[in-house]
């Protein structure tokens, strides 16, 4: 396979969903020192605004005020940065949501905007975006998609957020082998699994034995690495990658005996996530009508 060119953001275009906080204003700020321009996507036109004047680039900054869980909205969006700022050089499917709790307690909507925001979303807006930016050769592309190394292994009571990211790695790895079968390797794609990232969203969470909770600007740091390498996934922390090559080898009883005593199955046990109220002011992750969210990674 041929070596890729490298991905050079300046004078690109960033688009970035979840960005109105937490790691997405985080991937805005490191594409804008980068050169590029950013295309802010969330719910809360407000937050996006504050956030938006924070960063401190003026008209390199715009922001699309949007509800993921609506996929006519979300097409129109598309269609609102293509007609701006034509094919975008970067695309991070950053916004998600997770609901703790029993997979039998877990309310019906929870799930359901769960699935929606965390992978119907990314797929229903690459596939708005990717056409022009497969037809525009000039430049290296590419799409990262924020996943969770609870893609990688079961995590209990979070069985509805757990299936979203292991779609989403899914997905993003057979589009990877799509985009480069039909000939358009100048468009990566890199699926970016962390364990834990004190963005306050897995409030209460315990990391695994040697897996450290990451501090949002690591988490950042080492997607942005894998991302401009072109490498497929990245999975953070490095011991967090010891646990599909586990699950690979081991009898699936033996695994759980192992997971179970270093912590990966009971990681979950005491998580709180943020207050209700705090959660009332996210922007992506405005609680559904039945009980209140709580925004993730």
């Amino acid at each position: 396979m041929r070596r890729r060119t490298p991905l050079v953001l300046d004078g690109g275009v960033a688009v970035i969903t979840g960005a109105a906080g937490g790691m997405g204003a985080l991937h805005a700020r490191r594409a804008l020192q980068e050169g590029a321009s950013v295309v802010l996507l969330d719910r809360d036109e407000g937050a996006l605004e504050t956030t938006a004047r924070s960063l401190g680039a003026g008209s390199r900054v715009s922001t699309v005020a949007v509800d993921l869980t609506d996929r006519a909205a979300l097409e129109d969006a598309a269609t609102t940065v293509l007609d701006a700022h034509g094919a975008p050089t970067l695309v991070v499917n950053n916004a998600g949501i997770v609901h703790a709790g029993l997979s039998w307690e877990v309310f019906p909507g929870d799930v359901e905007r769960t699935l929606l925001i965390n992978l119907a979303a990314p797929i229903h807006l690459n596939r708005a975006l990717l056409p022009a930016m497969i037809d525009d050769t000039s430049r290296r592309r590419a799409v990262l998609h924020v996943s969770s190394a609870s893609a990688t292994v079961p995590v209990p009571r979070m069985s509805a957020y757990a299936a979203t990211k292991w779609g989403l790695l899914g997905y993003g790895e057979s589009l990877r082998v799509e985009l480069d079968q039909a000939g358009h390797q100048h468009v990566s794609v890199t699926t970016f699994c962390p364990s834990y990232v004190s963005t306050g969203m897995f409030a209460g969470a315990r990391g695994p034995l040697m897996t450290p909770i990451m501090t949002p600007e690591r988490a950042v740091a080492l997607a942005w690495r894998g991302l401009v390498a072109g490498t497929p996934v990245v999975i953070a922390p490095a011991a967090a990658g010891l646990a599909p090559l586990l699950r690979g080898v081991l009898p699936t009883r033996a695994f759980d005996a192992l997971a179970e005593r270093v912590g990966v199955y009971s990681s979950m046990a005491a998580f709180t996530g943020r207050p209700a109220a705090q959660d009332a002011e996210d922007a992506e992750d405005a609680a559904p009508d039945d009980a209140p969210a709580r925004p993730a990674t």
